[in-house]
């Protein structure tokens, strides 16, 4: 075989194998851009579970990220003054939606960059209520996805009063906002009438706050505590834990995460299910459908998890009927 020809030979065995590279090149530059804005920390074991679980919703709809669909990431490493930056970034990248990360500050800022970019909200907290969506039937706008009720935590204290006699006094650690105010006072005074409990909330702005706020918990002197869903609290988890578990004080906890640290008990909303709702909805606007359009979902699926070890070094007997009702028992 000549040296012309072996060339020859090669040069069109070359294009041949590298042919599918730039076809699946070319797919995945055409293929959906999802942006992902997220407040806290990609380093965390939330924000890792959190990925996997919205990969695998995207599978289950036939999405492969880096294949038929592209997730860019964008986390403001647990501060909150970045977000803004942030979201200004993926507007400008030009995705085709903004997934928001968990709470309401990522969803804000997300809506603050754009008015005309689908945006779909995970696990936001009363989104009508905190101005996100004009209703959860009809959200108006480019805004929609899932909001989580705060009757959540009502359920979480109807699970501590199984637990604690009547009348009780229930500590609650929880993020200084002056806008909940008027809430707290009319959750106050419906579970004191009915349940004979007395919320006592303990705020906290920083990390530092901490430690104050655990000898105030100390002085009331409850016979339970409650901690609010926040990303501060998950990331000093194992400072909270480690409190209730020297205090003694039977502690309910806003994620699972909690209790496989060493805490009593979590009742949440199925995160895997709220995954799944959002990427549904994902689905629907990359076939054409407008968030105004798209119902806020709330969630119909609750996790309740309990540490069994944890509730013998409290001296805690579980009813039976609780421990059947757990999602796990750990």
């Amino acid at each position: 075989m000549s040296l012309i020809r072996r060339r020859t030979i090669l040069v069109c065995g070359g294009g041949w194998l590298t042919a599918p590279v730039a076809v699946q090149a070319q797919l995945v530059a055409k293929s959906p851009r999802i942006g992902y804005l997220a407040l806290e920390s990609l380093s965390s074991g939330l924000s890792a579970a959190a990925m996997e679980r919205l990969r695998s919703a995207f599978r289950e709809l036939g999405y492969i990220d880096g294949r038929t669909i592209s997730i860019e990431v964008r986390s403001a490493e647990g501060r909150p003054e970045r977000l803004a930056e942030l979201a200004h970034q993926l507007v400008e990248s030009r995705v085709d939606v903004i997934l928001a990360g968990g709470g309401n500050l990522p969803t804000l800022a997300a809506r603050k960059a754009t008015s005309t970019i689908p945006i779909v909200m995970i696990s936001s907290i009363n989104a009508v209520e905190s101005g996100l969506v004009d209703s959860l039937a009809r959200p108006g706008g480019n805004v929609t996805g899932v909001s989580v009720p705060l009757e959540l935590g009502l359920k979480q204290v109807e699970l501590l009063h199984e637990l604690v006699p009547s009348p009780s006094r229930v500590a609650v650690l929880a993020r200084g906002n002056p806008a909940r105010a008027a809430r707290r006072a009319q959750v106050k005074a419906m579970l004191l009438q009915v349940m004979q409990m007395t919320l006592e909330f303990v705020d906290v702005q920083e990390p530092e706050d901490l430690p104050r706020a655990f000898e105030t918990v100390r002085a009331l002197r409850p016979n339970a505590m409650l901690v609010e869903p926040d990303l501060m609290f998950f990331q000093q988890r194992d400072q909270i834990v480690d409190f209730a578990r020297t205090a003694r004080l039977l502690t309910m906890y806003p994620h699972r995460d909690f209790v496989d640290a060493g805490g009593l008990m979590s009742f949440s909303v199925s995160l895997r299910e709220i995954g799944r709702v959002v990427i549904r909805q994902i689905d629907k606007i990359l076939k054409g459908a407008k968030p105004a359009d798209l119902p806020v979902e709330q969630p119909n699926k609750f996790e309740l998890v309990i540490n069994s070890n944890t509730a013998k070094a409290l001296g805690l007997v579980i009813p039976p009927a609780m421990l059947l009702r757990a999602d796990e028992v750990i």
